[in-house]
């Protein structure tokens, strides 16, 4: 493998700066990597042409796209085989048209799973995408294309999404770090499925790389309203850089009080929690009860996709169906909902960051995400979608078969300097990224 594709984002962008490297030359590579890469993994979809990036921070840098976030040009079909001859997008997505103002170059389409409702990488229009570390488990969903893709060096960072874990799961399974940012901090625009309705309160775009440093990096590129998505804030961004660690009120978790967790992803949580000298092993209360109230909120959107689905996305939808309900146990909900958020942020008085696992175990083998005893496992990350705050996820150890484990950081809205800043120091005292 080229030695510069196993690079951050941020020193390949100085390669091309200090002239080592052409922007050509980079796209090029990448190219080459994923051609000697995707037979296996499956995680890239559509490899595009180069085109001539912008001068900016991130000049000449590729980036993919996870295939429910419109690139100018080329079509998003969102693994849906009812959307499989949907006309070519006419423009970029907001965030997808930040990177490119900055300099990076889009790269490719990844896969993911039907409508994005699965934590597997799996869809009837392109075939599921096989863990980089050992292709009989999954990378993960929905943002399971990227994540497999940026760990095999195929990409250096990349865009997904998260309504229940998409992009943490992902990260997590892949060992590559990740970010949800707080509902509102991105704009959503040429998203599939776009902002707005019931449930538009639990979920966000956010970048995933190799390197926590890179998210730093293009965060507060992406960050901003944009005046169409009409949830996105104005909130201004704090640098990670600025976080004094040595002051952070640290709690850490290892079990949600719904869920065992495996011995040895909880010993790498403790060893996180350890090096970062954590003031307390607490939790809120509310932890154990964001299962249910993810999953009572998700019931009341109406998801209807026409002609055939996959089997991992009708059976989510079976899930859902003892959640559903009327216009009075929405009300019900609604009220279930306000008040897990007052009673996070009544924990956030006495704690900065929430130390805990981004899931039970390592990587599950291929159909096995939507057995009830490991999809109760998604409540770790559906805590923070339901609570609406930023969590981050980062490798910090390798389980007894030699897959990533990681560690989930979370913080209060629009906290997620924080996040980034602890995410950062795990990943150089536990050792992050490490190739397949």
């Amino acid at each position: 493998m080229n030695d510069v594709l196993a690079l951050s984002a941020l020193r390949q962008a100085k390669l091309i700066r200090d002239r080592h490297i052409s922007p050509e030359e980079l796209f090029r590579a990448h190219v080459e990597r994923i051609a000697e890469v995707n037979p296996a993994i499956n995680a890239a979809i559509e490899v595009f042409a180069p085109s001539a990036p912008s001068a900016g921070p991130m000049h000449g840098v590729p980036f993919s796209i996870k295939d429910s976030i419109q690139v100018a040009g080329h079509c998003c079909t969102a693994g849906s085989l009812s959307r499989r001859d949907t006309p070519p997008a006419t423009d970029d997505a907001t965030l997808v048209a930040r990177l490119r103002d900055a300099g990076a170059a889009p790269l490719a389409r990844t896969n993911l799973p039907d409508m994005l409702f699965a934590f597997e990488a799996d869809n009837l229009l392109f075939g599921r995408t096989n863990n980089p570390y050992d292709l009989t488990r999954t990378s993960g969903g929905s943002s399971g294309g990227e994540a497999a893709l940026i760990a095999a060096c195929a990409s250096p960072l990349g865009l997904g999404s998260d309504a229940a874990g998409s992009v943490r799961l992902p990260a997590a399974f892949c060992g590559i770090a990740g970010i949800k940012p707080t509902s509102g901090r991105l704009a959503r625009t040429g998203h599939v499925p776009p902002p707005g309705g019931w449930i538009e309160s639990l979920w966000q775009i956010g970048p995933m790389a190799r390197y926590v440093e890179d998210l730093c990096a293009v965060m507060p590129i992406l960050a901003g309203a944009d005046g169409l998505d009409w949830t996105a804030s104005h909130a201004p961004w704090r640098d990670p850089a600025n976080v004094n660690l040595s002051e952070l009120r640290i709690a850490f978790y290892t079990a949600n009080g719904f869920v065992d967790t495996a011995p040895e992803v909880a010993a790498v949580v403790r060893r996180a929690a350890q090096s970062l000298k954590a003031t307390e092993e607490a939790r809120p209360a509310c932890i154990e009860y964001a299962y249910d109230l993810e999953m009572k909120l998700l019931a009341t959107a109406e998801l209807t996709v026409p002609g055939e689905q996959h089997p991992l996305l009708s059976a989510w939808m079976d899930k859902l169906i003892p959640y559903r309900t009327n216009l009075a146990g929405l009300a019900k909900y609604w009220a279930e909902w306000d008040a897990y958020r007052a009673e996070m942020l009544q924990f956030a008085r006495h704690f900065d960051v929430i130390l805990c696992p981004a899931y039970t175990q390592p990587a599950l083998t291929h159909g096995t995400s939507i057995l009830d005893e490991n999809f109760r496992g998604f409540s770790h990350t559906m805590a923070y979608n339901v609570a609406g705050w930023p969590a981050a996820v980062v490798r910090s150890g390798t389980s007894s078969t030699g897959l990533p484990i990681a560690v989930q950081i979370a913080a209060p809205p629009f906290r997620e300097d924080r996040c980034l800043a602890v995410a950062a120091r795990l990943e150089a005292e536990l050792g992050g990224y490490a190739p397949a």
